[in-house]
């Protein structure tokens, strides 16, 4: 039988922490079966982050050290863990960002910003240029580069189910020249194709609906429970308070009801993305 394969727990911080969990759990004579108990949280998602390959929850932590009798350890490396992993991101999105690599489903709501996965390069920098004006071309190009990464999770063999719901006003806006938003456009429509994703648009005429508050997303997941991001300018929020999260399923799925199907939420987009390329962009 061939030796089991341990983590270089020099890699990086994640990967010391896992490390350190094995060490841990072995020492106290546990099987991640056992530390799993009672956690709400999986074996195979205990065996990831003892890979250095996903967080630890600080509910987690919490359980593990009760069980460990580790005084505290990983409730007080958590951060630590945490901040190892943003690789470019705003601080409150880090979570997220690692999160939805192992997510079956994402559900995005977008009133104001074009999601992250569907983005273009140059749409992208503008964003962060406006939202740091005082940023140097290195930081800019930095987050360029780590939210283009993010979409390389469709590559992967079993990629999440994802769904997106954006404001009309976000096709409507020139953020960026005429070519700038057909290539915009038309990046939306290539990628909602090439990975079955659905896409659609709640029109102008919706003059209320049941999110009338900023962007918002839902997370899915086999091995841990669902999740919803809630951000704002400067800030994000993860919730998995079972009974918030309903509430905020349900109000998803009556957003899903005020939106346009989305075959015609495809063709509103590619009509626009037209229209931006013949120089008749409309407000």
């Amino acid at each position: 039988m061939s030796s089991r394969k341990d983590p270089d727990a020099s890699a990086n911080v994640p990967s010391f922490y896992g490390a350190e969990l094995r060490f841990k759990r072995e020492l106290a004579d546990l099987t991640l079966e056992q530390l799993a108990e009672g956690s709400f949280r999986s074996v195979p998602f205990l065996s990831q982050i003892e890979r250095g390959e996903r967080r630890m929850p600080l509910d987690l932590a919490r359980h593990v050290d009760e069980k460990l009798n580790t005084d505290g350890f990983f409730q007080r490396r958590c951060e630590d863990a945490r901040k190892a992993r943003q690789s470019g991101h705003a601080e409150y999105f880090a979570d997220v960002a690692e999160m939805e690599q192992h997510a079956d489903t994402i559900e995005d709501w977008a009133p104001m910003i074009v999601p992250g996965l569907l983005q273009t390069a140059a749409y992208a920098r503008a964003i962060v240029k406006a939202a740091m004006p005082r940023a140097s071309d290195g930081e800019i190009e930095k987050k360029v580069a780590a939210r283009m990464k993010r979409a390389e999770l469709f590559d992967a063999e079993n990629p999440p189910a994802f769904w997106a719901i954006l404001d009309e006003s976000l096709i409507r806006r020139r953020t960026l020249p005429g070519e700038g938003m057909a290539e915009l456009l038309d990046h939306i429509t290539k990628v909602v194709d090439a990975t079955r994703s659905i896409l659609q648009i709640v029109p102008e005429t919706a003059a209320t609906h049941p999110f009338m508050m900023g962007m918002t997303r839902i997370m899915t997941f086999s091995d841990a429970p669902p999740v919803v991001y809630a951000e704002s300018l400067h800030s994000g929020q993860l919730i998995d308070y079972p009974p918030i999260v309903k509430q905020y399923r349900g109000s998803y799925d009556l957003l899903r009801a005020a939106a346009l199907p989305p075959e015609a939420s495809l063709a509103l987009i590619q009509a626009a993305a037209e229209d931006y390329r013949n120089g008749q962009h409309r407000h």
